[in-house]
């Protein structure tokens, strides 16, 4: 991760993922008929307001030229619905959702949506050494820690400011030991959906004590809609030669990995579910796809292009672009049908992905991975942008 100080050198940091629970089958409740559903679900302000933790929380529309709309709620920081044109000039809600702020709280998946924090994706048995100090994290995921903690990011009331049509303002300040995390953390994230039908995410963060961060956005797609079933026939091309292979608990081995030849190289635009049931360890330890690719730096939008996705249905495309060294693809391996979308499906068996750009997991336990290390005096900024196009 590059940083700069105050007075200025260049920057780049951190963004996260993955995702937990078990699998069964997949989706039974949704067909290509729910693409028109889910476009006209209309989501109740009231139903999204609460007080929690003393706050309250709200939602929050952005809009573009073309109709475009981005929803989202400060409870988490969460995107709720994105609707972007298809092919045929209806609007498709791209990703899964609920319809009230009581469906995210009791939800069996936290992380639908939300902007993830203090440190995205996991962190090996919950330690970390920094400045010769050992930090202890609580452990949620196994023997792991995911996502930062028992109480990420996912579960706090943002500060939201809405500053015109096509901006969303979330500021946190993550308190010194949140999560036994060091540092009194500053977080500012700028969501914005511009007229070329971008949403950009803008990370921004300062401590006043050294610490690690690795910000991201847990949305989970479905490019023909919510509710609209299974994304294996969804088209998946990644700018990497490389991946990250993980142990039996999902974190990283410290290898770098060729992905020529292997289930993992989508180098070429390729079906999700080609390869996804192949015989192979990797496979095995993340029920399918649920790994960080390390990219190849091609050249995008003043970015690295991180990835190109097709919904076969819908016709849209999604173009990731990041500041990021690393994207998480996370193929829906853990969605059990327990939780009800805003269109009225079920959250089945791989009915939605996660492309999460991001910094390594296990950085801090791993040297030779890119830094997720920030100091007083840096200030860590990352960007994204996800584009679609039909």
């Amino acid at each position: 991760m590059k940083l700069k100080s105050l007075t200025g050198l260049a920057v780049v940091a951190a963004m996260g993922l993955a995702s937990c629970q078990s699998g069964t089958k997949n989706a039974s409740s949704a067909d290509s008929a729910k693409i028109d559903s889910a476009a006209v679900v209309k989501l109740v302000a009231d139903s999204f307001k609460k007080e929690i933790d003393g706050k309250q929380t709200a939602l929050y529309t952005l809009k573009n030229k073309n109709n475009a709309e981005a929803v989202f709620t400060n409870y988490g920081g969460r995107l709720i619905s994105l609707l972007v044109p298809g092919k045929d000039g209806k609007m498709v809600d791209v990703v899964v959702g609920f319809k009230s702020i009581g469906d995210y709280e009791k939800s069996t998946e936290p992380y639908f949506g939300a902007t993830i924090g203090r440190y995205g994706n996991r962190i090996a048995k919950g330690k970390f050494t920094l400045e010769g100090k050992t930090y202890s994290l609580f452990t949620n995921n196994g023997q792991n820690t995911l996502h930062g903690g028992k109480k990420g990011y996912q579960y706090v009331v943002w500060d939201a400011e809405q500053p015109n049509a096509n901006t969303l303002v979330l500021h946190y300040l993550s308190k010194d030991g949140d999560e036994n995390f060091p540092g009194n953390l500053d977080v500012k994230v700028t969501y914005t959906l511009t007229d070329d039908n971008e949403l950009k995410m803008d990370y921004e963060a300062k401590t006043d004590k050294t610490t690690v961060v690795n910000l991201t956005n847990h949305a989970f797609f479905n490019l023909n809609g919510d509710g609209s079933g299974e994304i294996l026939n969804h088209e998946l091309q990644i700018y990497a030669d490389e991946f990250t292979p993980v142990d039996s608990t999902l974190i990283p081995t410290g290898k770098l990995e060729k992905v020529a030849g292997t289930p993992f190289d989508f180098t070429k635009s390729t079906t999700i579910g080609a390869r996804i049931n192949d015989k192979n360890e990797q496979l095995t330890f993340g029920k399918g796809y649920d790994h960080n690719y390390v990219l190849n730096k091609t050249a995008g939008m003043g970015m690295y292009h991180a990835a190109t996705v097709k919904g076969d249905k819908s016709g849209i495309v999604m173009d990731i672009y990041t500041q990021e060294p690393g994207l998480q693809f996370y193929s829906g391996n853990f969605m059990q049908s327990k939780n009800t979308f805003k269109s009225g499906a079920k959250d089945d068996f791989r009915t939605a992905i996660a492309l999460e750009t991001q910094h390594f997991p296990d950085s801090p336990n791993q040297p030779a991975f890119p830094s997720t290390v920030l100091k007083p005096g840096q200030v860590y900024k990352t960007s994204s942008i996800y584009k679609f196009s039909k």
